[in-house]
C-alpha cells in the first residue's frame, strides 16, 4: 500500500493516513502519549514529530519502537549530578 496523504487533524488529535487502496488510519496522538512517554521531554519530542513531520511519527508508531526511539532522543540527566 502506498500513502496519498498524512496530516494531523487538530479535530480529532489524530494523525490520519489515507492509503491508495482507499483504507484510513487514524493514530490517537493523546492515547500514544499516555503509553509511550514517561516524562515531559518525550511528549515534547512526539509533539514536535506530530506537527512538523507526521509521516515519520506514523511510520516511528506503526513499524518502529517508540519507546527505544524516545528514550535515546530524550536523554535526561538531572543538573545536580
Amino acid at each position: 500500500m502506498k500513502i496519498l496523504s498524512c496530516a494531523f487533524n487538530m479535530d480529532t488529535v489524530c494523525v490520519e493516513l489515507k492509503f491508495d487502496d482507499g483504507s484510513m488510519i487514524a493514530i490517537d496522538t493523546i492515547a500514544v502519549e499516555n503509553e509511550v512517554a514517561d516524562n515531559m521531554y518525550q511528549r515534547s519530542e512526539l509533539d514536535y514529530l506530530i506537527y512538523n513531520d507526521p509521516v515519520a511519527y506514523a511510520e516511528l508508531i506503526l513499524n518502529g519502537d517508540p519507546e527505544t526511539y524516545l528514550k535515546t532522543v530524550t536523554e535526561y540527566k538531572p543538573l545536580d549530578s
